[in-house]
C-alpha cells in the first residue's frame, strides 16, 4: 500500500471512528439509561453552568488538551481536533433529529437498543480512530498517559475504567449542586460504559481495526 493510499485509509476511520462516537454519545442520552461517563461529567457541569452541552464538551477537551501537549504530544493531531469540535454537536444533533424534528417517542425496546448500539459505538468508534494514528481526543489520552508515565504497570484499560469512575463521580456531583435529576446522566448505560469501554476498546482495536488497517 502506498503512502498516499495508507493516509486516505487512515482519514476513513478516523472520520469513521468520531462518526461512531457521536452516535454513542446521542445514543446514550436517548436511552434514558444513563450516559458514558466523559458525557456524563459534562452533562452535569453544563447544566450546572446552564450551557449548551456540545459547547462545554469542546471547552472541557480545550483544557485536558492543554495538559495532553505537554505529557503526550504524540497524541494530538487531526482526529484529536475533529472529535473536540465535532463529537458534542454531533450528538446534540442526533437527539434533536429525534427528539425535535422526528417527534420519535423512545419506548423500552428502542431504549434498549439505543443503550446496546452505543456501548458498541463507543468501544469501536474509540478503536478505529486511536489505529488510525492520526490524533486522539484528549479525554482518550488520559489512560494512554496514565500507562506512559507509569511505565506500564498501569495499563490502557485499567488506566480507562479509573478515569471513567472518577468523571462519572464529578459529574453526579454537579447534578446534585444544579439540583437536577440524577437520572438524567447516570444509570446502567453509565455503569456499563464505565466498567466496560476500556476493555470493548482493546478489543475491537485487536480484532477489527488494527486487522483493517493492514488488510
Amino acid at each position: 500500500m502506498n503512502s498516499t493510499n495508507k493516509l486516505f485509509k487512515r482519514t476513513v476511520m478516523m472520520v469513521t471512528g468520531i462518526a461512531f462516537i457521536s452516535l454513542c454519545v446521542g445514543l446514550y442520552r436517548l436511552s434514558g439509561f444513563g450516559v458514558d461517563a466523559f458525557t456524563c461529567m459534562n452533562l452535569g457541569i453544563s447544566g450546572f453552568l446552564d450551557m449548551q452541552f456540545g459547547t462545554w464538551q469542546l471547552i472541557m477537551n480545550a483544557m485536558i488538551l492543554a495538559v495532553v501537549f505537554f505529557t503526550a504530544r504524540e497524541c494530538i493531531g487531526a482526529g484529536t481536533i475533529v472529535n473536540m469540535v465535532c463529537v458534542g454537536y454531533g450528538a446534540d444533533l442526533l437527539c434533536w433529529l429525534v427528539q425535535d424534528a422526528g417527534q420519535v417517542e423512545m419506548t423500552l425496546p428502542l431504549r434498549i437498543g439505543a443503550l446496546v448500539l452505543g456501548s458498541v459505538f463507543a468501544g469501536l468508534g474509540v478503536a478505529f480512530y486511536m489505529v488510525a494514528e492520526m490524533g486522539v481526543a484528549p479525554y482518550d489520552s488520559v489512560a494512554i498517559i496514565m500507562e506512559k508515565l507509569t511505565g506500564g504497570k498501569i495499563p490502557f484499560h485499567y488506566g480507562r475504567v479509573g478515569s471513567d469512575v472518577t468523571v462519572v463521580i464529578v459529574g453526579v456531583i454537579f447534578c446534585l449542586l444544579a439540583g437536577d435529576s440524577l437520572w438524567t446522566i447516570i444509570g446502567l448505560g453509565t455503569i456499563c460504559n464505565a466498567c466496560l469501554n476500556g476493555p470493548l476498546i482493546q478489543f475491537f482495536r485487536k480484532h477489527v481495526s488494527e486487522p483493517l488497517l493492514k488488510r
